[in-house]
């Protein structure tokens, strides 16, 4: 009778623990304890040669949150957080609660002011000390963010993270493919997992991986051993991007990589040529499970591939009245699209302030009768057209205030034609015969159409636009894109590395040097 009455008992415990999904209690495998892990952002791409300092306004430009307000954000945003939502929620098994406490994603800019870096890595220690026992920590961060007057900034918050979580919690960070990934970092991150597109397509893709990864490491299935290796490489790949030769082969291996048995993750970082530290130079990182000799191995075999790749040559340049012969070449082709100007010295995407005029006057002077959309980031001009009605004539001085030794102020004049104020403050738009003008407070890599849909501007009717990013326009833009030039001028985001005033780069480094190893 009494074993009876405990085989009931036990039943009357087992069959509701089945039922509600909380585990099988005689199968420790499938039995998950409550993991808390705790979430931070601080994503933005640093020029080092940029005098123009990256402030808070910038940052909520894109996003500045705190708290449960970001996981609402994140997931219709859908980038590294959204990702690193969508695992938990798909692996935890309910089992998993997410603190969120900082979301911080900026523009490319110069580096961060000191400041605002300082606040926003003490909101983050901050937030991980009021959030109690923790299992793991998720970092999205950039890996080519500066900061004024600091340098690795990614190991000085990774320094911090780990003086207040201790050696034992797991860290996982997610870094652009352009990150400079140095030692330390490598030290200081449990795991360090890159996007695998160029242009950058996996955000989403990349925070998924950490936080599957994340979890299996917190839960005990797995232990991630990471080795890097880093090479003598400035500059390669010819255009970097991952379905072309040659950076299509790198790209390709990594993914027979993966395959590997015990690999976890494989990621191959082509460093900003706009940066200058000490350790600058590509880097391959392979995560395997507890195999550091097949880690080391398949880090050794990734960078060969690279160094081989980097032997291409960078993109076709042209001055900007070649640019504009040959979009007047393209007469049947301006009929079904528009070709693309990339502004490749005034890159937004990599940190430039986005005010450069040469192209601008070069339109004025040589292409008033083809229909030109140009984007420039002036906030004092932009306010000024922005006060204007619309049909008003305004006359403005654009350019040459934020950077003065590449850019020179024009003095342009308009009928307006558009405004608008959103998260780039106030824009105008000013047209001047078949040139548009178009004015924002703050910058913008205009890498998507949504940019000139905005302002009103079709590109079915425009023979010229101007971009001011180097790679995803070129795949944004496919629809109406029936040509691009790369321009080059003078300013800040050269791609001519010969030409780039390095201080503390590495020497010798390929190409600046002739070495025949990446070692």
């Amino acid at each position: 009778m009494n074993r009876l009455l405990a085989a009931l008992v036990s039943m009357a415990v087992i069959i509701p623990t089945l039922v509600t999904g909380c585990g099988n209690p005689f199968d420790s495998a499938v039995s998950f304890k409550h993991k808390r892990i705790a979430v931070a952002e601080m994503i933005q791409e640093t020029n080092d040669f940029s005098t123009v300092l990256t402030g808070e306004e910038n940052f909520r430009s894109e996003s500045l949150l705190r708290g449960e307000e970001i996981l609402p954000f994140a997931k219709k945003e859908k980038l590294e957080i959204g990702g690193f939502i969508k695992a938990i929620e798909k692996n935890g098994r309910g089992s998993v609660e997410i603190l969120p406490i900082l979301k911080a994603r900026s523009s490319s800019g110069g580096p961060l002011e000191r400041e605002l870096y300082e606040r926003l890595k003490n909101d983050i220690i901050s937030g991980l000390r009021k959030s109690g026992s923790l299992d793991g920590v998720y970092l999205a961060l950039h890996g080519a963010t500066g900061v004024d007057g600091l340098r690795d900034p990614a190991s000085d918050l990774l320094e911090a993270v780990r003086t207040e979580v201790g050696p034992v919690v797991p860290v996982a960070v997610t870094f652009d493919l352009h990150a400079n990934v140095t030692r330390r970092q490598v030290e200081l991150a449990t795991f360090i997992i890159g996007y695998h597109t160029n242009p950058n397509r996996d955000q989403f893709e990349t925070g998924y991986a950490a936080g599957e990864l994340l979890l299996k490491t917190a839960r005990g299935e797995v232990r991630p051993v990471m080795e890097y290796r880093k090479m003598r490489l400035l500059r390669g790949g010819g255009m970097d991007l991952d379905f072309l030769p040659p950076m299509q082969k790198v790209f390709s291996e990594m993914k027979r990589m993966r395959k590997t048995a015990g690999v976890l993750c494989v990621s191959t970082f082509i460093s900003s040529i706009w940066q200058d530290d000490p350790e600058l130079g590509w880097s391959t990182v392979v995560i395997t499970d507890n195999k550091p000799e097949l880690a080391a191995k398949l880090a050794e075999e990734l960078a060969d591939i690279n160094w081989a790749a980097g032997e291409a040559e960078p993109l076709e340049t042209h001055t900007p009245s070649e640019a504009i012969a040959i979009a007047r070449s393209k007469t049947v082709g301006r009929k079904f699209g528009c070709v693309v100007f990339c502004d490749a010295s005034d890159s937004v995407g990599t940190g430039t302030p986005g005010e450069s005029t040469w192209i601008l006057k070069a339109l004025m002077e040589e292409a008033k009768d083809l229909v030109s959309y140009v984007p420039l980031r002036d906030q004092e001009a932009a306010s000024d057209a922005y006060r204007h009605a619309i049909g008003d004539t305004v006359t403005v001085s654009v350019g040459g205030k934020l950077d003065k030794v590449f850019n020179h102020p024009v003095e342009f004049t308009g009928k307006l034609v558009r405004k608008k104020e959103g998260r780039l403050g106030k824009a105008a738009v000013l047209k001047r015969d078949g040139i548009h003008l178009i004015l924002t407070e703050l910058p913008d890599p205009t890498s998507r159409p949504g940019y000139f849909g905005d302002m009103d501007l079709s590109l079915w009717k425009a023979d010229i636009v101007v971009v001011k990013n180097l790679f995803p326009f070129r795949v944004f833009f496919l629809l109406y894109n029936r040509g691009t030039v790369d321009v080059v001028t003078p300013g800040l985001s050269n791609i001519d590395v010969f030409t780039l005033p390095y201080t503390s780069i590495p020497r010798p480094i390929y190409p600046l040097d002739k070495i025949d190893s990446w070692r």
